[in-house]
């Protein structure tokens, strides 16, 4: 049965944007004329209240968004806009932000709708909603209670709550921890998508095609992770077991773009065991642990060659 958040002291946690209890707020969509009718009607969504979803996919290796390039969307930049009789300011650039303060979710009810910017929700996929960032913005938003991180994309406005500070999605809730309990302490930080990319050797290119005989991406000899100099033998750190190698794939990709560092897939017995190495148990595996800890896998532990 869908759990529909109607309980007041739930709904008070869990609705995130929509928190209050009252419609989604028309204002900070101005690319729909219509949406103030139809929000100040509460026909506009198909739920009165935020619900968890029905029979979600597993959402524990949905990738972080990848920041990159883009320009100011044309809808939900309005500076400054009112929301219930409050007026808020945008953002003209998002560069040095960084705030703590407490992250709500939200779900079910505004899943396929259309977000501030004109986009359309999809509650699976790593975004936020925050009042002042400019839309697109990316941010890394960090749990101070677990230590569990998501980068996400700002796309939407809210919450409309002084006590919060940024509305995730379903699966950035999920990694973080924040589902059951429906808000966490959180820091945001944006990210310097400039910055990013320079770290990272330029543009971000389309993900790499699997080649069916060797289970590595096509054109593997060629990449900078073979030449990289590591050391031949060495420990590694294990990150997670997945029954699913879909699964490992997509979270060994999404590592080796975090952190820099060769990670591999040792598959047997159905499960698929996620490696960051080898690392020189002298001096790697400290470093490499803090940086799995800041992206999210504060659980690794050291494994050697042989596991």
């Amino acid at each position: 049965m869908r759990r529909v958040l109607v309980i007041l002291s739930l709904a008070s946690l869990l609705a995130g944007c929509a928190g209050s209890g009252g419609p989604r707020p028309a204002s900070v969509e101005p690319a729909d004329s219509n949406a103030s009718a139809s929000t100040q009607g509460g026909e506009r969504y198909a739920l009165a209240g935020d619900a968890y979803p029905e029979d979600p996919p597993d959402v524990a290796q949905v990738p972080d968004a990848v920041p990159q390039r883009e320009p100011r969307s044309r809808g939900g930049n309005k500076s400054p806009y009112e929301v219930w009789g409050k007026r808020y300011e945008v953002m003209a650039d998002a560069s040095g932000y960084r705030r703590e303060g407490r992250a709500s979710w939200y779900g079910e009810k505004f899943h396929g709708y259309a977000t501030s910017n004109g986009e359309i929700y999809d509650m699976y996929k790593m975004s936020a909603a925050h009042r002042s960032l400019p839309l697109p913005s990316f941010v890394r938003v960090t749990s101070l209670d677990n230590g569990r991180s998501a980068i996400v994309r700002v796309n939407d406005r809210g919450p409309f709550h002084s006590e919060r500070e940024i509305d995730l999605s379903y699966a950035a809730a999920a990694r973080l921890g924040i589902l059951e309990q429906g808000t966490g302490r959180v820091r945001v930080e944006a990210i310097d998508v400039e910055r990013w990319l320079a770290r990272r050797g330029g543009d971000p290119e389309p993900a790499p095609t699997e080649d069916a005989a060797t289970s590595r991406p096509a054109g593997a000899s060629d990449a900078p992770r073979v030449a990289r100099q590591e050391p031949a033998d060495g420990v590694f750190l294990q990150v997670a077991a997945l029954g699913s190698e879909e699964g490992a794939r997509a979270l060994q990709a999404r590592l080796e773009a975090e952190i820099a560092r060769p990670v591999r897939v040792a598959s047997a017995t159905g499960l698929h065991r996620v490696q960051v190495g080898p690392l020189d148990p002298s001096g790697q595996v400290a470093p490499v642990r803090e940086a799995l800890r800041r992206a999210g896998f504060a659980q690794a532990f050291i494994v050697d060659d042989a596991d």
